[in-house]
């Protein structure tokens, strides 16, 4: 950083590098190409993907011509979870989808349902705040999975809730059918 403020342009390789602090933090404006390990690349298109939430750039490496596509995000701050034993850990988006994806097994149900479904409860739980409770993130997904898939809905439920007994699977349908039923009238 000059003494003024402003941030220092630095070259690493044959690639420039803006940085408020040293050339191991800042934003590189060229990447090593996946083919040849070059170091120069022009961007040749960037525009926006994930709704927003990221950049798409297509690059072509000036050492052997070929093209490739990087992607610019927001680096989000961690998530935490709280388990129900106390214990705390990362949240961990692939766990969320796989626990998903068992309950929606043999179901019609797309792998980009269930992606989708993975971003719309992280972006939910990341509005609660930088920690929130296992059970938040259940209950979130049970939201979501009664839209989608009730079948999906009772798999789920079964295991987050603990079922033990027919009688568990019968009060929830009970439950389900209350809820997503229009009452007929006589």
């Amino acid at each position: 950083m000059l003494s003024n403020g402003s941030p220092t342009s630095a070259v690493v390789g044959r690639c420039s590098l803006l940085s408020n602090a040293s050339p191991t933090s800042g934003t590189v404006a060229c990447v090593q190409c996946p083919w040849c390990r070059g170091l120069d690349d022009k961007v040749v298109d960037s525009r926006l993907a994930e709704d927003g939430a990221a950049i798409r750039r297509r690059r072509e490496c000036l050492s052997c011509g070929r093209r490739f596509t990087t992607y610019e995000r927001l680096e989000e701050a961690p998530l935490w979870v709280e388990k129900r034993c106390g214990q705390r850990e990362p949240f961990d988006r692939s766990k969320l989808v796989e626990g998903m994806r068992a309950a929606t097994k043999n179901r019609p149900v797309t792998d980009v349902a269930l992606e989708e479904l993975a971003q719309q409860v992280e972006e939910s739980l990341r509005g609660q705040g930088a920690e929130v409770a296992s059970q938040q993130i259940g209950v979130a997904v049970l939201e979501r999975l009664r839209v989608v898939d009730e079948v999906a809905y009772l798999r789920f439920a079964s295991v987050y809730k603990g079922f033990e007994d027919v009688g568990d699977f019968q009060r929830e349908v009970g439950l389900l059918t209350k809820t997503t039923e229009p009452k007929r009238r006589g």
